[in-house]
């Protein structure tokens, strides 16, 4: 099936290429775990501030650099995923589990993780990922996305229930800053890779 097989245009495809014994399916799949599990793991730096519910986490870098690597499909499911995996394992921000955390204040910013991932995806597909400027706007994008799922989540959730502008300076305004510097760390650090897989080609 076409929807398990890993798109030859992005950079997981590049630099991890199968044998050719390796059925396309199960290269697809672990790929999908390996981004959920390394999601987790960023998921596990976790800054708490006093003056929100959400925390400053290492999560939304490799929601977005799943995508970037992995192209939508696989990108979106290595989301989906995690958020399944969460349910059941402390795998959520500071070893955190349960419906009540995907269901809770920032659970809106766990869905939005699907929706970004599959976008930058998408973008890498298209090649956004190999020159500076677009992998920023990509990253930007996907962060973007993020933002407005949380800010529903704040807004939705019946133990913050905050209206749009209190949603906005205590889910998006503090985050600004960092998500930035990602999104430049990342414009800098595909195209460098994808430059370095084609020396090697």
């Amino acid at each position: 099936m076409a929807f398990f097989t890993p798109h030859h245009e992005v950079l997981a495809a590049r630099v991890l290429r199968p044998a050719r014994a390796v059925p396309t399916a199960a290269v697809w799949v672990a790929q999908v775990v390996g981004f959920a599990l390394l999601t987790a793991l960023f998921a596990q730096i976790r800054i708490t501030l006093p003056f929100t519910p959400v925390p400053i986490t290492g999560q939304t870098f490799a929601v977005l650099l799943s995508g970037a690597a992995l192209g939508m499909w696989a990108g979106g499911a290595s989301q989906f995923l995690y958020i399944v995996l969460g349910i059941f394992f402390p795998f959520y921000a500071g070893g955190t589990s349960g419906t009540e955390v995907l269901f809770g204040a920032t659970g809106g910013y766990l869905f939005g993780f699907v929706i970004a991932a599959a976008l930058v995806g998408k973008l890498a597909e298209r090649h956004h990922d190999r020159r500076v400027i677009s992998a920023v706007t990509a990253f930007l994008t996907g962060s973007l996305i993020i933002y407005v799922f949380g800010v529903i989540g704040l807004m939705a959730a019946s133990a913050t229930q905050f209206d749009l502008v209190t949603a906005l300076e205590k889910g998006v305004v503090p985050f600004i800053v960092g998500d930035v510097i990602k999104a430049y760390a990342a414009g800098l650090l595909l195209p460098a890779a994808w430059n370095l897989t084609n020396r090697d080609t």
